[in-house]
C-alpha cells in the first residue's frame, strides 16, 4: 500500500473529529444556548428596570433583576478573559 494513500485515508478518517457538526449537541450548540440565555437575562433585567421606572415593579424585583444581570455580565467577562488567555498561550507556543 502506498504511503500517500494510507496518509490520505487516516486524514479522511480523522477529519470528522475536527469539524463540528450542527445538531449533535456539541460545544457550538452549548455556547449558542449560553449566549441566548445571556441575552434573555439582559433583556429581562432591562424590562424590569423600565417597569420599575414607571412604577409597575417593586424594588425587590428590580434589585433581583440587577443582581442576575450583574452575575451574567461578570460570568461573560470571565469566560472572555479565559478564552483570550488561552489564545495568547497558543500564540506563545513554539512552532
Amino acid at each position: 500500500m502506498d504511503i500517500q494513500s494510507l496518509a490520505a485515508q487516516k486524514y479522511a478518517a480523522s477529519r470528522p473529529a475536527t469539524e463540528p457538526t450542527l445538531g449533535t449537541g456539541g460545544a457550538g450548540e452549548a455556547f449558542a444556548g449560553l449566549a441566548k440565555d445571556f441575552a434573555a437575562t439582559l433583556q429581562e433585567g432591562e424590562a424590569t428596570a423600565k417597569a420599575s421606572m414607571m412604577g409597575n415593579a417593586d424594588p425587590h424585583a428590580l434589585v433581583q433583576a440587577l443582581a442576575q444581570t450583574e452575575l451574567a455580565v461578570e460570568t461573560a467577562v470571565t469566560v472572555r478573559d479565559k478564552v483570550v488567555e488561552a489564545y495568547q498561550e497558543i500564540l506563545r507556543m513554539p512552532v
